[in-house]
């Protein structure tokens, strides 16, 4: 009954050690070395090691598992060597250990694969899974080495190697306790008293909260079956709220009052790309102004998943721990 979380100190992984506990399944956990304590407090037994390391897959999974969730990645801008050790390698690791032990392999993607990190637009779309996939920014690192490692992942399916199947998992940018990258930027900016928003700020945001992608991950495992699935899970709990109301919902959690300075769309993507650069700048206003296309229909249907958790209470629950853990600025 044991399952593998790989990753689990991070946000996704250490939210599915959670559930998994909650529902009363054995968790063993592949960590980097110093991430010990997280990863115990949370009910895991722990194998420290590197998922980009054979031999460190082999001990994590000595006794024998019955699932394997590979959640550990390489996540936003930087060098492409750290994305592809750890996102590809480590998945094809992750496949030929889910093919050993007879497990099924739930694997932790994201929406990037689909067009890369920079693809939302003011209008409404409905983007399934079906959806073609359109060419990435070879600069995209990350968004370039999700999609290989669901190449990866789809080819040793389709050949017949993962006898027990593959569950996909993309989400959209993951907010929540143990968020060390988007929410502390968030929490920043309103800790400043001033909430910069580009443009209108009526558009929605393109986040769900890592409770929720758990809840996912788990449906996966108790609905596994054989061959390659692949489901975007990219909403909370409730309607989604509009950038606003989001900003609003933190500067109320954390009790800070914040006064809004609208930037035009012209006069921010200048700003960006002074600060970043032109494709980071192309990033983070498609962000900050698009709308989140991807609809979730799919999981809803097959594994009867709905999101428990709706976004005002997620962010209450995140700001707390930040408070209480991160004591940021």
């Amino acid at each position: 009954m044991t399952v593998l979380v790989t990753g689990g100190s991070g946000l996704v992984g250490s939210h599915t050690i959670e559930a998994l506990r909650k529902s009363g399944v054995p968790v063993r956990a592949l960590v980097r070395p110093g991430s010990e304590p997280v990863v115990q407090s949370l009910g895991a037994e722990v194998v420290t090691g590197d998922v980009a390391d054979g031999e460190s897959w082999r001990r994590a999974t000595a006794g024998g598992v019955t699932g394997i969730v590979h959640a550990a990645a390489t996540v936003g801008p930087g060098a492409p060597e750290p994305a592809y050790a750890v996102n590809v390698r480590g998945t094809r690791l992750a496949v030929e250990t889910a093919r050993a032990a007879g497990a099924h392999l739930v694997h932790v993607s994201s929406v990037s694969v689909y067009s890369g990190s920079a693809d939302y637009r003011p209008v409404v779309e409905r983007r399934t899974e079906e959806t073609p996939f359109e060419p990435i920014d070879p600069a995209d690192h990350y968004g370039r080495s999700k999609r290989e490692s669901e190449q990866v992942i789809r080819e040793a399916a389709e050949t017949g190697a993962l006898g027990a199947g593959v569950t996909v998992i993309r989400p959209d940018v993951i907010y929540g306790e143990r968020d060390r990258l988007f929410v502390p930027r968030v929490y920043r900016s309103i800790r400043a008293r001033i909430l910069p928003l580009v443009g209108p700020g009526t558009n929605h945001l393109p986040c769900v909260y890592a409770g929720n992608v758990a809840s996912a991950i788990v449906a996966a495992l108790q609905c596994a079956r054989a061959g390659f699935r692949a489901y975007n899970v990219t909403r909370d709990a409730g309607g989604p709220l509009t950038v606003r109301e989001f900003m609003q919902a933190f500067a109320d959690a954390a009790g800070v009052r914040i006064r809004v300075l609208r930037l035009p769309v012209s006069l921010a993507r200048w700003m960006l790309m002074i600060w970043s650069g032109p494709r980071l700048a192309r990033a983070a206003l498609s962000f900050m102004t698009g709308e989140d296309p991807y609809v979730t229909d799919r999981i809803e249907r097959e594994l009867e998943w709905r999101p428990a958790v709706d976004t005002r209470t997620a962010i209450v629950r995140t700001v707390r721990w930040l408070m209480g853990n991160e004591k940021p600025g």
